[in-house]
């Protein structure tokens, strides 16, 4: 990931998790390297495509021994919410943890 692109995902994310649209700027919230985020993966939503995994800019997903993405890193993930917005079966959900 090139340092334009980290940067693009931290002045403006698309948090699509509540329901609805909205940009938040990174004065609405703790600085990046601070936040730690919870990865859900609804194994019985996902058909194994592997979106998700090839979306992440951080590598935090890799595929189990079925296919399924699993959080290998947590502690990488930077809640861009890459893999939540590509996700077409709406089977992974990212979570600010507090």
């Amino acid at each position: 990931m090139t340092e334009e692109t980290r940067l693009l995902f931290q002045v403006f994310r698309l948090r699509l998790s509540s329901g609805r649209s909205r940009i938040v700027k990174p004065s609405d919230q703790t600085p990046a390297s601070k936040r730690k985020y919870r990865i859900e993966i609804y194994k019985d939503w996902c058909k194994r495509c592997g979106i998700c995994i090839e979306f992440c800019p951080t590598r935090v997903l890799e595929p189990d021994e079925t296919g399924h993405p699993r959080v290998k890193n947590p502690d990488a993930c930077i809640g861009c919410r890459q893999c939540e917005i590509r996700c077409p079966d709406f089977a992974i959900e990212v979570q600010d943890e507090e």
